[in-house]
Parts: C-alpha cells; structure tokens; sequence
C-alpha cells in the first residue's frame, strides 16, 4: 500500500474531505480527531498493513506524518 492510498484510507475513516490530508497536518487540527479516530487509525494498520501500533505511540505523535512513521516499511513511497 502507498502512502496516498493509506492517506486517503484515513480520510475515508475521519470522514474529512478526500485529498486532504498530505502528512504535514498537526492532529490536534484535524477536527475529528479523537480518541476513536486514534482506534480507527490503530485497526486501519493492522487491517491494510499488519502492522501493530499502540496508543502510547499515537499519544506521542503530533502530525499525520508521525503517524504515517509508526507504519514502519509498510507503505511504499
């Protein structure tokens, strides 16, 4: 899976306007980001990628890109 296709993915899941994320957003301003959002993107990279993250690792990250970090080499360019 490529990073857009995981970006739009998340979209998808956040209900937020499709090709509106890039990577660069702080989460704290992507207005529905919760701590739902944060199961959503937990069973989104188990689910497309088979990668396990943790909510301590989403509590520590403060961007999209943080975020898109945690998925390791799970997404290609």
């Amino acid at each position: 899976m490529t990073k857009v296709e995981f970006l739009r993915a998340l979209e998808s899941q956040l209900e937020v306007p499709e090709g509106s994320l890039n990577g660069k957003e702080a989460i704290r301003d992507i207005s529905s980001w919760d701590s739902m959002a944060g199961l959503l993107f937990i069973a989104l990279a188990d689910e497309k990628l088979g990668v396990l993250v943790s909510g301590d690792q989403i509590a520590r990250s403060k961007t999209v890109d943080d975020l898109m970090s945690l998925l390791g080499d799970g997404l290609t360019a």
